[in-house]
């Protein structure tokens, strides 16, 4: 995927969405992985012609794993002239030295999220970008229902008034293969996860679930994410009409 064609899928989030607005100072988180990477890369570009003006800022929680290295994205940052902050954690010794949790994923994400929302605040952002793309949608979906038993699923935006922070998913309309493509075309460096737990989570069985469910019916990845923009999920915003369409 080119460039042009991530920032084509990009802005249509932001617009269908309302996801940017002027004056705001967004926060993009950066796991080390290809979304996160291909979401900076988008912001950084989106900003210099979207008619509302706004900043961004990379963050990375660094949960402590030694052998994490982020000097080229840090080199990524400078070239694309977006401030990075690393916020240093010990969250990977409490969690699997400390309290030697079976389950980690879970109290792992909520330090996470701990840790770079209080950085944000600090930083003064009003805003939060994740990389979550399309493939994350209907695999979010499918856990809620296979694991909790109801119909749920992350939306575009969410206001997070215990922080007065706002989270917003720009790549929503991107595709996993098209970030893949995205990342091979711009060698992008991602930084392998050192956590034990990666690529043996929940979430790595919905994604092998959903395709092997689109190779038994083609194009059924894509009707599920329909089914989910269309389908009144609670908490789901509606999109907006946008005047440069008309």
């Amino acid at each position: 995927m080119k460039l042009q064609q991530l920032l084509s899928y990009t802005r249509k989030a932001v617009d269908d969405y309302q996801m940017i607005q002027p004056g705001d100072k967004i926060a993009v988180g950066i796991s080390g992985g290809k979304d996160s990477l291909s979401l900076l890369y988008a912001l950084a570009h989106l900003r210099i012609f979207y008619p509302n003006p706004f900043e961004i800022i990379a963050v990375t929680v660094v949960l402590g794993w030694g052998n994490f290295d982020l000097n080229e994205i840090k080199k990524l940052c400078d070239q694309l002239k977006v401030e990075y902050v690393t916020v240093k954690t010990d969250i990977a010794d409490i969690v699997f030295e400390q309290r030697k949790e079976t389950n980690p994923c879970s109290l792992c994400a909520k330090m996470r999220k701990g840790a770079l929302n209080e950085k944000i605040k600090e930083l003064g952002c009003n805003k939060v970008a994740y990389g979550h793309h399309k493939d994350d949608v209907v695999e979010t979906l499918l856990l809620s229902m296979i694991f909790e038993g109801r119909l749920h699923c992350f939306s575009p935006v969410t206001y997070l008034d215990r922080m007065d922070l706002t989270v917003i998913r720009p790549l929503l309309y991107v595709s996993e293969a098209d970030i893949i493509g995205f990342r091979n075309k711009m060698s992008l460096p991602v930084a392998k996860s050192p956590c034990p737990m990666d690529g043996y989570t929940k979430r790595e069985y919905a994604k092998d679930l959903v395709k092997q469910l689109n190779q038994d019916h083609p194009g059924a990845r894509e009707r599920m994410f329909r089914a989910i923009l269309n389908g009144n999920i609670k908490g789901w915003p509606q999109k907006q009409e946008n005047p440069r369409r008309k």
